[in-house]
C-alpha cells in the first residue's frame, strides 16, 4: 500500500509520469465534463428531457376507442348491439307504414312519377338542350344517342330510338316533346314483356319464394312489404331469417312479423343459413303455410365461396320439396347503375332468378338501367319500389314505367 500512495498522488499534481495505469473509479468523472456542455444549467436540462414524454400525452386517447369499434364493425352478435337493432327496427317499420299511409292519398302514379323525377329530369333536362328548334340532323342524333346511353338505357335501345327519328323525321324541325313521346313509346315496347305480376301458384302449398341480391338491395325490406302485400290478400305467410350473418336482418324480419301476424323462423346470428332454410320449409309445410318467403344474406356476384353457399341452401330446401324454390327473387338496387346488369347475370347462371324486383328508383337518376336488363335479358319484373313505405312497392306496370321516366304526363 505504501508504494502505491506516492504514484497516486504525483499523478494528482501534475507530476511528470509514465502512462497510468486503468482505475474504475475516474470513469464516473470523466463522464461528468462531457455531459456538462450539453446542458448549461440544471434549469435547462429539465426542459430538454420533457419533450421526450411530451408525445406520449395523445396516449390517453386511445383506450375509449376499442368501446366504439363493435357498434359500427363486424361483431354484431353482442347484446348491446342486437338491443340498438331492435330498436331500431321497432322504430322503423311503424314509420314507414305511416308514411305509406300518409302518401297513399296521392295515387301510385303520381307516387312513380315523384320517385323517378331524378331521372326523368336529367333525361328530359339533356334532350332539350339538344334539341332547340333545330332540325335534325346526324350531329344531333348523335348527341341524342350519346344522351339516352349516358342514361343507362342501353345502346341497343339509344340506337332504336334514334333509328326510328331518322327514318321519320330527319332534316325536320323535332322539339325536346316529340323526342320524349318516341323514348316513351320504345321504353314501353322493352318493358311490356316482362311486366309480369309474381303469381303464387295454388298448387303450390307453400309457395317458396327465396330473395337473393347483393348487400344492401333492399331484400329484408322488400320481404316484409311483400308479407304486408300476402297478409292483406288472405294469405298465411311464413317468414324465414335466413340472413344469418346480421343479428340486424333477424331483428328486422322479426318486428315484420308481428306487424304482419307471420311466423318467423330463426336462428341465432352466425348458424347455417341452409340448415334454417331446412327447417323452415319443413315448417311450412307441417303447417300448411300459403306462403314461405326465405331471406338470404347479401352476397358479392363475384364472391365465388358465397355464391357457393347459395347454391347450397337451394339443394337443401330441394330436398323438402323437388319443386322449391317456386320463385327465385333477384333484388336490384337501381343505384348501382350498369353493375345490376352483372348482377343479374351471374345470379342467373347461380341460382336461376325468375324473377325481379327493383328498389330505391327514387334515390337515382339511373332508372334507365332496368330498360337495359329487360332488353338482355328478358326477366320477369314483377315490383318496383320508389320509397320506404310500404305501398311505394308495387307490382311492375310498363306504360306507366315510360311515361315517368321520359317526363311525360299521364295520358
Amino acid at each position: 500500500m505504501t508504494d502505491k500512495k506516492p504514484g497516486f498522488f504525483k499523478r494528482l499534481f501534475g507530476v511528470e509520469v509514465a502512462p497510468p495505469a486503468p482505475d474504475p473509479r475516474p470513469a464516473p468523472a470523466e463522464t461528468l465534463p462531457e455531459a456538462a456542455p450539453v446542458a448549461v444549467t440544471p434549469d435547462v436540462v429539465l426542459p430538454t428531457e420533457t419533450p421526450p414524454v411530451a408525445p406520449e400525452s395523445p396516449a390517453p386517447v386511445t383506450p375509449p376507442a376499442p368501446e366504439h369499434v363493435p357498434l359500427p364493425g363486424p361483431p354484431e352478435t353482442t347484446p348491446d348491439y342486437v338491443e340498438a337493432i331492435e330498436a331500431r327496427a321497432q322504430a322503423v317499420v311503424p314509420a314507414m307504414a305511416e308514411t305509406a299511409g300518409a302518401a297513399e292519398p296521392q295515387g301510385w302514379l303520381a307516387r312513380l312519377a315523384s320517385g323517378l323525377r331524378r331521372s326523368s329530369d336529367q333525361l328530359s333536362g339533356s334532350i332539350t338542350a339538344v334539341f332547340t328548334k333545330r332540325k335534325l340532323d346526324n350531329a344531333t342524333l348523335d348527341e341524342l344517342e350519346d344522351v339516352l346511353i349516358q342514361a343507362d338505357l342501353g345502346v341497343e335501345t339509344a340506337t332504336a330510338i334514334t333509328d326510328i327519328l331518322r327514318r321519320d323525321r330527319f332534316d325536320r324541325d323535332v322539339s325536346g316533346e316529340d323526342v320524349r313521346a318516341v323514348l316513351a313509346a320504345e321504353v314501353e315496347k322493352v318493358l311490356a314483356p316482362v311486366a309480369r305480376p309474381l303469381v303464387i301458384g295454388a298448387g303450390q302449398k307453400p309457395f317458396i319464394i327465396l330473395m337473393i341480391g347483393v348487400n344492401g338491395s333492399g331484400k329484408t325490406t322488400t320481404i316484409g312489404k311483400l308479407a304486408q302485400k300476402f297478409a292483406g290478400e288472405g294469405k298465411s305467410v311464413m317468414l324465414a331469417a335466413g340472413d344469418t350473418f346480421r343479428a340486424a336482418a333477424i331483428e328486422q324480419l322479426q318486428v315484420w312479423g308481428q306487424r304482419t301476424g307471420a311466423t318467423v323462423v330463426s336462428r341465432p346470428a352466425g348458424s347455417d343459413a341452409s340448415g334454417l332454410a331446412f327447417d323452415a320449409v319443413t315448417q311450412a309445410r307441417a303447417e300448411g303455410r300459403d306462403v314461405l318467403i326465405i331471406d338470404t344474406a347479401g352476397r358479392l356476384q363475384n364472391r365465388d365461396e358465397l355464391m357457393n353457399e347459395l347454391e347450397k341452401i337451394i339443394r337443401v330446401i330441394k330436398k323438402v320439396d323437388p319443386s322449391a324454390p317456386h320463385a327465385t327473387v333477384l333484388t336490384l338496387d337501381a343505384t348501382t347503375g350498369q353493375n345490376a346488369l352483372k348482377q343479374v347475370e351471374i345470379f342467373g347462371q347461380r341460382a336461376g332468378v325468375t324473377g325481379l324486383v327493383m328498389t330505391k328508383l327514387d334515390g337515382t337518376a339511373r332508372g334507365g338501367i332496368l330498360v337495359a336488363i329487360a332488353r338482355k335479358f328478358g326477366l320477369p319484373v314483377h315490383f318496383i319500389g320508389v320509397g320506404e313505405g310500404v305501398g311505394d312497392l308495387q307490382a311492375f306496370t310498363a306504360a306507366d314505367f315510360a311515361q315517368a321516366i321520359a317526363g311525360r304526363e299521364q295520358p
